[in-house]
């Protein structure tokens, strides 16, 4: 009877402790989380670019140009391809999810292509060419940083 009353835990922390899956840090944060930090920014970013895209798609955007049906073909093809992945990678990434940074990754390089490549789609901006590179930049840097920290 002793020998019970010695393993229950006597205070209520004590009954989660086998549980915590890491033991808790110091202020300043770890570049996991400076990870996760910046795939949730990154995913509210693509949310707002597909949403953009879509609006584009249903007449909101551009309507003032005729429309979705005026643009060319080119325009209309790289817009639904945007207006789709960017939202399935908002999703993924918002999850932290590995296929999400995949999906991003594809989008954020599609997107560098066009407008580097096909200058008669979008228009061409460097500014988001260089936007789009230093982004992908940020996110495998905090990767590298935060796999260094991982345990072998």
């Amino acid at each position: 009877m002793s020998d019970q009353s010695q393993r229950r835990p006597t205070r209520p922390s004590d009954l989660l402790e086998p549980v915590r899956a890491r033991k808790a840090t110091d202020a300043v944060g770890t570049w996991a989380e400076y990870l996760v930090l910046f795939l949730r920014i990154m995913a509210a970013a693509s949310l707002a670019k597909g949403l953009y895209h879509w609006a584009a798609v249903c007449g909101i955007v551009g309507a003032a140009d005729g429309g979705f049906e005026a643009r060319t073909v080119a325009w209309q093809t790289a817009t639904v391809f945007f207006a789709v992945i960017d939202l399935v990678a908002a999703v993924g990434l918002w999850l932290a999810a590995p296929w999400g940074a995949v999906v991003w990754l594809t989008s954020v390089v599609s997107m560098a292509m066009v407008e580097a490549f096909y200058p008669q789609v979008y228009g061409g901006s460097l500014f988001v060419v260089l936007v789009e590179v230093t982004l992908l930049g940020t996110y495998l840097w905090l990767a590298i940083f935060a796999a260094r920290e991982q345990p072998v």
